[in-house]
């Protein structure tokens, strides 16, 4: 039996990219989200997240189911995928990394080899719904 990995994330798109999120000591860019802990649910742990890593504070009354992915958990062993559950939301202030965050950039289809094989999956579906270019 697999072992699944349940994170939220935040699409973002600007200019037909997508927002992307690099950790420190790590190669490839996601979706910027993460993990609820106990309680929450999924709109406070998306808030939470994002602040924690993007340094914005998303818009409650804006976030808006977009759909969930699955894929291969990178760095993990084949026993392992992670769940995306994806979400639109409005934002306050500025973006810029912090916590665990080295990078974010703006990612197109064409780069999407940089992200996660759950990013590629979630920009797949982006792409054929003519979200990103």
């Amino acid at each position: 039996m697999k072992k699944e990995i349940d994170k939220l994330a935040w699409l973002y798109i600007q200019d037909g990219k997508l927002l992307s999120a690099r950790s420190k000591n790590k190669h490839l860019f996601y979706i910027p989200g993460g993990k609820r802990e106990i309680g929450e649910s999924d709109e406070q742990a998306l808030v939470r997240e994002i602040k924690e890593e993007i340094s914005v504070t998303l818009i409650p009354s804006t976030i808006k189911y977009a759909a969930t992915f699955k894929a291969q958990a990178d760095g993990k062993n084949n026993d392992t995928i992670v769940k995306l559950t994806c979400y639109y939301a409005d934002f306050h202030g500025t973006l810029s990394p912090d916590a665990e965050i080295e990078e974010i950039d703006f990612i197109s289809y064409k780069d999407k080899h940089l992200c996660s094989l759950g990013s590629i999956q979630a920009m797949d579906w982006l792409k054929i719904n003519r979200l990103i270019t």
